[in-house]
């Protein structure tokens, strides 16, 4: 009988650790991120190519770069230049372009941002994105796919496949 008690300990301490183990592992998707997560200044670069309704030419390919400033709370402001930018030759105005970001704790999430292009006519978008994106490395990259582009001065959203990238500016 001690014999068998003993062994039977042996085996359930052997065989507790490693379950759990394994349930620990496959159980959940809380990697601890969160708004939090993204805070300061992250350097961007975009490439994105929309698609003209048929028949039309290939897509327009659009390249641009910029900087985002996150505030570990939900809310960011971004100042961006497109490559060949028939509006000129600088960044968008400071504090122009806003938005909003959720982060899941799966260190998923999504953003909106709120281009706020003056002088639209009305029944006309000043310009809106809307953002999917996954972080890694701690937070300190983040890739983006736009799920969503009303572009300035159109009345909804236009077909676009457009990724880009962020990175952190600052070391912690």
């Amino acid at each position: 009988m001690k014999r068998w008690f003993a062994e039977a300990t042996l085996l359930a301490a052997i065989a507790f650790p490693a379950v759990s183990g394994a349930a620990w592992a496959g159980g959940t998707d809380d990697f601890g991120c969160s708004n939090a997560t993204l805070k300061g200044e992250y350097a961007f670069g975009v490439t994105a190519y929309t698609p003209a309704p048929p028949p039309s030419p290939p897509p327009a390919t659009v390249v641009v770069n910029g900087n985002k400033l996150f505030d570990g709370h939900g809310n960011l402001t971004q100042r961006d230049y497109q490559g060949d930018n028939l509006a000129g030759d600088d960044f968008a105005p400071p504090g122009q372009e806003k938005g909003t970001y959720q982060v899941n704790s799966d260190c998923t999430g999504s953003m909106v941002i709120n281009l706020n292009v003056p002088g639209v006519p009305t029944g006309t978008s000043s310009g809106v994105i809307w953002i999917k994106f996954v972080t890694s490395d701690g937070g300190r990259h983040i890739h983006e796919v736009v799920s969503q582009f009303t572009p300035p001065f159109s009345s909804g959203p236009v077909p676009t496949q457009t990724s880009a990238d962020d990175w952190k500016v600052a070391s912690e």
